[in-house]
């Protein structure tokens, strides 16, 4: 039985011999390439096409990964599209005036990064968390920042002065009420230019750390019964 593919094998040996990609021809004449495998098993190329055909393969391979590249950037962009969307609807259901809600999040992250063998203090490297506690100990208890002690924990290659400036502006906290605190062992890399050290705020005594702790343990508690 005769091939459909038949009439172009003429065409696709040729262009084989004049040394086109497999690939190249199965686009031009629609010819499966399993098809075309078997019609060029015999036929030899030169050295010259057969380098030729490989840079083509490598020129196509790079094309291959930046289109991978950009497709998974692409679908990455759509799940943290996604992701950011079904947070905004939570958060539209929560009432952020509530202070029971915002002491729950506070113990929470008391939790997390909070002392909880000493008065009060919590330790994070994000501005933003920092901040967010500063204000909830202004809103919840009426404990000022003017009131808070901040201790900065720098590695050994960064500036002092430069950072607490840095961590002043940020969180809007007098210059006066830093202290430093640097690592002793020379670091064996360059720290990033992002990193600017962790920031540990201090005040509010030890019944505040007891408050928060109970707080959330038990909220655990019960959502675990």
């Amino acid at each position: 039985m005769i091939s459909k593919w038949f009439e172009y094998k003429d065409q696709a040996v040729l262009l084989r011999k004049e040394g086109s990609s497999i690939r190249d021809i199965e686009n031009l004449t629609g010819v499966p390439r399993s098809t075309l495998s078997g019609w060029f098993k015999d036929i030899k190329l030169t050295k010259k096409q057969q380098l030729t055909l490989n840079k083509e393969w490598i020129k196509g391979l790079k094309k291959a990964r930046v289109k991978a590249v950009k497709w998974h950037n692409d679908e990455k962009e759509k799940r943290k599209i996604l992701a950011e969307n079904q947070a905004t609807k939570v958060l539209e259901k929560i009432d952020h005036s509530n202070k029971h809600i915002l002491e729950l999040a506070l113990s929470m992250l008391y939790l997390g990064d909070g002392a909880k063998t000493q008065p009060a203090s919590l330790a994070n490297s994000n501005p933003l968390i920092v901040d967010f506690y500063i204000r909830s100990l202004e809103v919840l208890y009426n404990i000022s920042r003017k009131e808070l002690k901040f201790e900065l924990h720098l590695r050994s290659d960064q500036e002092i002065n430069e950072k607490i400036k840095y961590w002043s502006q940020h969180i809007n906290a007098p210059i006066k009420n830093f202290s430093t605190t640097k690592d002793k062992r020379v670091a064996k890399s360059k720290s990033y230019p992002s990193y600017n050290g962790v920031c540990v705020i201090r005040g509010g005594g030890t019944h505040l750390r007891r408050r928060l702790v109970f707080l959330s343990k038990s909220f655990c508690s019960k959502i675990l019964e």
